[in-house]
């Protein structure tokens, strides 16, 4: 667990400083910059794209609402 958020933030770190390198100081960025910079903005968009087992297959998922009375959207 401790090695995955190690990995997580040294990734966060990494996109970050490539972000503000863009940002400071454009003309002397390379494409090593650029790469890190679009890969991780492409990836905070994966979860938007990702659809659960259920709905791929075909099955209704409902919502519940606070009472747990079916139909209800939040």
């Amino acid at each position: 667990m401790a090695v995955v958020a190690l990995a997580a933030l040294a990734a966060g770190g990494l996109w970050w400083w490539a972000v503000l390198r863009l940002v400071v100081a454009p003309e002397h960025t390379g494409v090593l910059e650029g790469a890190v910079a679009a890969s991780g903005w492409g990836l905070s968009l994966l979860p938007v794209h990702v659809a659960s087992r259920a709905s791929r297959r075909g099955e209704a998922v409902r919502a519940t609402g606070p009472a747990g009375s079916p139909g209800t959207s939040r």
